[in-house]
This record gives C-alpha cells, structure tokens and sequence, in this order.
C-alpha cells in the first residue's frame, strides 16, 4: 500500500478519475487515508485491527470542512483509544442504534441524545469533535444547573422566559461565569434538537448573557504562597476557622502542589499517566488529547516535581494495595496507571473539580480568599516575565503550552515550520520558577 507525504495543496488538489475512487494513504499518520469519489466528494478514513483481529474502516470526518492537521490529530487520538482496547467503529455503531432508540420528549430525552452525539464525534458545533473533558466538563454544568430545572419538562413546554428565568436564578445567587456557560450549552444542545429535527426553534437564542465576564488578574502573593504551601505540604494538620478538622487527602494537595510548580492546569494535572512520564530524564508529555488547543505538550520537571510525582505514584500503590486485600481476585487493577487515581475506579483519574473543592477547604483554613488554582497559572506566568526571573514572553507561552506566540516571527512560520519544543529553554525557565518559588515557601534560603 503506497503513501504519500500529504499536504493541504495534495489534499485540495486530488481528484478521482471517472468511475473509480481515489485513496491517498498518509505516510505521515499510518492507517490515515484520504478517500476522493468520482463526484468530488472528499473523506478521510481510518484503516485500523479491531481487539479481535479483523480489519476495520472508521469514518474520521469530511475533508471538506476537517483540514489535514485536525484529521491527523483526530487519528492520532483515535489510535491512541484503539491501542487501549476500543473499537471506535463498533462503538459508533453501537451508540447510533441507542440514539434511534430514544423517545425523545423532554429536555432530559434530548441531552441524552446530545451526549451521545457528542461522544461519537456526530456532533461537531466547531467542526471538531469534542475532548473528553470538555463533555466531562459540560456534563457536570448540566447536572448541577440544567437537569434540575429543564430535565423533566416536555420540550414544547420550554420557552425563552423559562431559561431565562433559571440563568436569572443563578446570577441572583451570585454565580458568575458559569451563568454564561449553562447558557451556551442549553444554546448548543438546542441546536443539536434542530438538526435532528427534535425542535423547531431555539428558545436559548435572542437575549444576551446575563454575567459580564471580566478578565481575571488575581495572583497569589509571596505570604499566600507560603501559607499554601506549608498547608498542602502537611494537610493533615488542616482545621477550619472554627477549629474543626477539614480533610484534604496528601494526593489532592501534591496535585495542587504540581499545578503551581509546573503552571500547567488543573485537568491536566488531574489526569497525568505514568505512560505520560519519564522522570529520570525529566519529561511529561501531555497527548493532544489532553491538551486545550489539540497538541501534545512536553513539560519539563524540576527536581521537586519529580519527587513531588513519585511520592504521589506511592500513594497511589498503596491504596491499590488496599484494594487488593480488602477485595482479593475482585479488586480491579489498572490497565494504565494513573498518577491520581479516583476514589471509585483506579483506571479513571481525579475529577478535576475535585482540586477545586480541595483548593476552596485549604484557603478556608488559611485565610486566603478570591484565589485559585488557576491563578497559581498566572502567578507563575508573571514571575517568569518579570525582573525576578527574567524570562521572554515567548519561551513563557511554550512553557505554559500556548500555541499562538509566534515570538515576533511570521504567524505562518510558527504554526506550519517551526516544530521545536525549545526542551532546555523551558527547562531552564521551570527550575529558575522552582528556585523562586521554594526561597518564597521557605524551602530554601533566598542567596546573597
């Protein structure tokens, strides 16, 4: 089977004789195969062994509105699930017979059915399909804001002042950005309803937002930091203003101990694998997957992370352990292992609002208030740029994992030429970052 080294021009140029069908085979993605009709029509294709050894095709998407580097990063993510064990084909199958099968009446039915499209990667509101974690997220906006209000009632029942009311309901009680969110994804699931022909009109379109977003600038100062972490380095000493225990488990806290150390965020952090990994040459590489803008990411680590990472991975055996002798042949083992193993599954990682509701218990307790986990992203980002550490806005953006610093060259040249992960620059920036951080915790004595 012969392939090419496709590119956009190849992609835009192919074209199929009359009567027959044309298939370009990626040489760059194994398996990643472009499929031209006779009529024009473009598709790309996932050529792939099923767990029980047959061949399989699997539909990625239509070339006519998925460029060449989304198709790659979309195969790329695919195989990483079949490596795993999936069957992506047999599973889209699956999934679109329960979809037929619903009755859909009430806004309840037709979320269902929106999830289920969404998983599948039939629908694609961006022309991409949804992370896992971005379902995961909206998932649990649904199930705290939408189900309890809109879940049980018919759809024609639905009507613009009906979620207008529940989004006035959540500005009143002081529920800011998420106000937007539960909008944009009634909105969405909507729009899902009318392609399928569910609904007629949209009752979520036609009013503005009810919260004016305002950009954030909080960052933690030198005492908070070091009240954190001195917190988080003993957790088990946390107590509440009034003096009652507050629990935080030590793997929720080295979490959050990572998030500020490495300044990458919190979901990312939540879900780290040891197939992630290498800490004796120091390296995580997060799949694009995982990743918010779709490319994998190497982070550098420094010396306190790793140690940070290996006490975390025995916490981590140890309960395994437990498990094992409180269960015997029943306990579940991991097929891959998790670095922050949920409570309830040891192959699904920690929630990652399950870091917030820790982050929100430790500044209870150590009197910090309107800070949070992400701003520990920002409080380091600052400090790189700034005179204390002195780095350049550009090798700041590659630590953090941003893909749109172009570092004053040609934007083009950046997103198409330039695929150098700047390893030691970014190195050289986390250590200096650690240094900082660990004189300002007290860890270390600040040098003469």
């Amino acid at each position: 089977m012969a392939r090419v080294n496709l590119t956009d021009r190849a992609v835009q140029a192919a074209k199929a004789e009359p009567g027959k069908r044309l298939e370009l085979h990626d040489a760059l993605t194994p398996g990643l195969t472009l499929r031209v009709t006779d009529k024009g029509v473009k598709s790309w294709v996932l050529r792939y062994r099923a767990p029980d050894g047959r061949s399989q095709r699997h539909k990625v998407g239509d070339a006519s509105r998925m460029g060449l580097r989304a198709a790659r990063l979309e195969a790329g993510r695919l195989k990483s699930e079949i490596d795993k064990g999936a069957d992506p084909l047999s599973e889209k199958r699956k999934a679109r017979v329960i979809a037929k099968a619903l009755t859909v009446r009430t806004f309840r039915d037709l979320s269902a059915a929106y999830w289920i499209a969404c998983e599948t990667g039939e629908w694609k509101p961006k022309k991409k399909r949804k992370r896992s974690q971005t379902i995961e997220y909206e998932k649990g906006i649904h199930a705290r804001h939408i189900e309890p209000v809109l879940g049980p009632l018919p759809l024609p029942e639905i009507k613009r002042a009906t979620i207008k009311g529940l989004l006035r309901d959540m500005a009143a009680r002081g529920i800011g950005a998420q106000t937007n969110r539960t909008h944009a994804l009634i909105r969405q699931i909507f729009n899902f309803g009318i392609s399928e022909e569910h609904v007629a009109v949209n009752p979520a379109m036609g009013f503005d937002s009810f919260h004016d977003p305002q950009s954030r600038r909080r960052i933690w100062t030198d005492g908070e930091l070091k009240r954190l972490w001195a917190a988080l380095s003993d957790p088990s000493e946390l107590r509440d203003p009034g003096g009652e225990r507050v629990y935080v488990s030590r793997a929720a806290a080295i979490a959050i101990q990572l998030c500020a150390l490495l300044l990458q965020r919190r979901v990312e952090v939540a879900g780290m694998a040891t197939d992630e990994l290498d800490l004796d040459a120091g390296t995580w590489v997060i799949p694009p997957e995982r990743m918010k803008n779709g490319k994998a990411h190497l982070v550098t680590l420094p010396a306190e992370a790793v140690a940070l990472i290996r006490e975390a991975l025995t916490i981590a055996a140890e309960a395994q352990a437990r498990r094992e002798d409180r269960d015997g042949d029943k306990a579940k083992r991991p097929n891959r292992i998790v670095v922050f193993p949920g409570p309830r599954d040891v192959n699904t990682p920690i929630r990652a609002d399950s870091l917030t509701h820790a982050m929100d218990k430790v500044r209870s307790c150590i009197g910090v208030e309107g800070a949070t986990i992400h701003d520990l992203r920002r409080t380091g980002s600052t400090a790189l740029t700034s005179e204390r550490i002195g780095v350049s806005p550009f090798i700041r953006s590659k630590v953090l994992g941003h893909g749109t610093d172009a570092g004053g060259g040609a934007a083009v040249s950046a997103m198409h030429y330039d695929v150098n992960e700047y390893v030691a620059e970014k190195r050289r920036a986390l250590e200096a970052w650690e240094a900082l951080l660990m004189r300002v915790v007290g860890r270390t004595e600040a040098q003469s």
